[in-house]
């Protein structure tokens, strides 16, 4: 009786140390979020742009960034804390999650050094400060990992909740972005291989998970087919394994250094290491084959387009979840307390140094980071310079940017400017003979908008591309911005009468090659 009570009370422990590590990070997060000087990403303000017009998908990713944001805005207001205050909660409710699949497959004390482990991981700082897909991903791809660890000791009614908890779990992180793959990689490959895990499913689990999930994705699967899959071709275009020379060991070696960087440097070290030990000395149990079905699968098939293709740092993420909970087991199952002690402490190192960062800039040009943040400097000083040019002219039909990042940026920081009576229309370029992303597929310039236009080009890249496409070219003018001590963000603005653009080549789609110079 004493033991059972002893051991209560310290499950209860590492329990009430999970919830104050998670809520405390959230805490700060948060104060970060409203304190810090940094603008918003212009992805992070392409997502605030959906948000405007809720939708079942959208062009580059599924719904679930858009209502999220729509949520935060509705209750605060569009400012940058506001559209980016969902983030924290997420991870703090995977951290949550986090431990409890792994008490559940490993006990308390590994529960509680998992989410240690997962909330203070360098990757997940970035997106606990940022509004992007991946904390929606996988806040309920962790629920539905929790949902399928609790499935086999589940009994009658509550068992059908759990199967139906775990496809609707797996449903919305479709939602939230297509990487929720992964989570059916996982479960086939499990089945595949354990016998036990066959045997946690019959065909009325299995049913009801199957109806949930479908229940929960067949509104974006029906836009998908009403707009013809533009969604699902731009994850595939992303994912694509061609356009590149085969054998590229730079990428290659890229990425898997960003995996360091991004998973930690112990915590991935050894997730590795031990996956070869443990698979060498065949002394994997059952928990542990279970995680990496869900968690080496996002990082062998994203190695494999890193070295094939492409491939980003973040693409891997899928993975995280379980990975974080595999080397909490392994280091605790090692008695390597000073490696989880280092692991731990490295990773709150890393996160303190970055929400210094975010809180001041100032500092991360000190310590040699500001290249890190430049894409959350100087917009709102570039839109003005724009929506300020804007004004003072007369008669426009329209304002045209030609750079994505440009026109969410110009969309978010000028929607006081855009939104009053008589505005000219913010409208994007249409670079190539089809349209490559979301801009350009719903606001393009046209003839029809393209009498008088102020054109603006980011960092002079395509000013020439975009001025022969003008009839006439006049009032050109450079602003610059400054994003740190050596690095500088600079627009050109100049009046395009008389929009006709030129034939694109019917090979590549592009613009011809400029025969003049840049208008002066």
């Amino acid at each position: 009786m004493a033991d059972n009570a002893s051991s209560a009370s310290g499950a209860g422990a590492y329990w009430r140390g999970a919830l104050l590590l998670a809520f405390g990070l959230t805490a700060v997060r948060l104060t970060a979020l409203f304190v810090t000087p940094l603008e918003l990403y212009p992805d992070e303000a392409q997502y605030w742009l959906w948000s405007r017009t809720l939708d079942w998908g959208y062009f580059s990713k599924p719904p679930m960034i858009a209502w999220t944001i729509w949520t935060t805005t509705a209750i605060g207001g569009n400012s940058e804390a506001w559209v980016r205050l969902a983030a924290p909660f997420y991870h703090l409710g995977v951290t949550l999650a986090v431990f409890g699949i792994g008490r559940r497959l490993y006990g308390p004390a590994v529960g509680f050094a998992a989410c240690a482990l997962y909330a203070l991981m360098p990757g997940v700082q970035i997106s606990s400060l940022a509004i992007a897909t991946d904390a929606a991903l996988l806040f309920f791809l962790s629920l539905s990992l929790l949902a399928y660890v609790e499935l086999p000791l589940a009994q009658g009614r509550r068992r059908l909740l759990t199967a139906a908890g775990f496809g609707a779990a797996v449903g919305l992180a479709f939602l939230s972005k297509y990487a929720a793959v992964y989570a059916l990689i996982g479960l086939a490959l499990h089945l595949l291989i354990s016998a036990d895990a066959r045997r946690a499913w019959d065909g009325k689990t299995a049913g009801v998970a199957l109806g949930a999930f479908l229940l929960i994705l067949s509104p974006n699967l029906a836009w998908n087919a009403a707009h013809g899959f533009s969604t699902v071709q731009h994850t595939a275009a992303n994912a694509a394994w061609g356009g590149r020379k085969l054998f590229n060991l730079p990428e290659l070696g890229e990425f898997l250094v960003s995996q360091f960087g991004v998973f930690g440097p112990i915590p991935f070290a050894v997730l590795m290491g031990g996956l070869v030990l443990l698979a060498v000395r065949r002394r994997l149990t059952d928990a542990d084959l279970t995680l990496l079905c869900f968690s080496i699968p996002p990082f062998l098939i994203v190695t494999t387009q890193a070295f094939i293709s492409r491939a980003n740092a973040n693409w891997s993420g899928a993975g995280y979840v379980a990975g974080s909970i595999l080397v909490a087991a392994w280091l605790m199952r090692w008695r390597a307390k000073g490696w989880l002690l280092g692991a731990v402490a490295s990773q709150a190192v890393i996160a303190t140094l970055f929400l210094a960062c975010v809180i001041s800039p100032a500092f991360s040009e000190k310590i040699g980071a500001a290249n890190a943040f430049k894409r959350a400097k100087g917009w709102e000083q570039t839109v003005d310079a724009i929506t300020a040019r804007a004004g003072a002219e007369r008669g426009l039909t329209a304002v045209a940017v030609d750079d994505r990042f440009l026109f969410n940026a110009s969309a978010y920081y000028g929607r006081d400017f855009f939104g009053a009576v008589n505005a000219p229309p913010l409208k994007m370029w249409v670079r190539e003979a089809h349209a490559q992303n979301q801009a350009e597929t719903t606001d393009p310039l046209t003839r029809a908008t393209g009498a008088r236009v102020l054109a603006a080009s980011l960092d002079l890249i395509y000013r020439d591309e975009l001025a022969q496409d003008f009839q006439a070219v006049s009032g050109r003018e450079i602003h610059s911005v400054m994003l740190d001590a050596k690095r500088r963000r600079r627009t050109e603005l100049f009046i395009g009468e008389g929009y006709a653009p030129l034939p694109r080549d019917p090979v590549t789609g592009q613009p011809p090659k400029p025969k003049v110079k840049s208008p002066e």
